[in-house]
């Protein structure tokens, strides 16, 4: 049972129901995340912002999905990883990978470098070693991409971490847990 309700679009009004009718144009439906961040207009449009700096930005749509699948398993946060998953299926990632993804791992050496990185990112809190940084840079990526895979990172914390507070109803195909390695 959510803790925070999910705005109705139909009755929504001012700030949050123009937010919810661009997001309902966009995609075409209204996620709950967003219909329950609408209670705060400012909450919304400040997650649509980041989201939109960021797809403007040097990391793949496919990396973005693969750090909030490996973000959102290391959360346990349910609507992530079911959110996410759907989503990773619409810019061109397979089962395999997704699943792959939310296990941190990758064939892809430079994507696995990305994904152990996120989630040392996760699992201590930012504080990664100096190590940390230099294998992530050695497979390749950039102060810039750094960068962004630490924003990408903090995006999802932040989505994760709304979930968990709000308990947002999940309106996206559920996915299986993992299996135990």
């Amino acid at each position: 049972m959510p803790r925070l309700q999910a705005i109705n679009p139909d009755t929504a009004t001012g700030k949050a129901k123009d937010l919810l009718e661009g997001i309902q144009s966009k995609l075409g439906f209204t996620p709950n995340l967003a219909r329950t961040m609408a209670n705060s207009p400012a909450v919304l449009q400040g997650y649509l912002n980041f989201a939109a700096a960021l797809g403007k930005g040097t990391l793949t749509p496919k990396l973005r999905e693969q750090i909030a699948l490996i973000v959102g398993e290391t959360n346990d946060c349910h609507y992530c990883r079911a959110a996410h998953t759907a989503i990773a299926k619409t810019v061109g990632l397979s089962e395999e990978v997704i699943l792959d993804s939310r296990r941190g791992e990758s064939t892809d050496s430079k994507v696995a470098a990305a994904l152990e990185f996120s989630r040392k990112l996760v699992a201590d809190r930012g504080w990664v070693s100096d190590e940390d940084v230099r294998k992530v840079r050695r497979a390749g990526y950039s102060d810039g991409d750094i960068a962004e895979i630490v924003a990408s990172v903090a995006l999802n914390m932040f989505t994760n971490y709304f979930n968990h507070v709000a308990e947002t109803e999940v309106d996206f195909p559920p996915v299986p847990e993992l299996a135990a390695a």
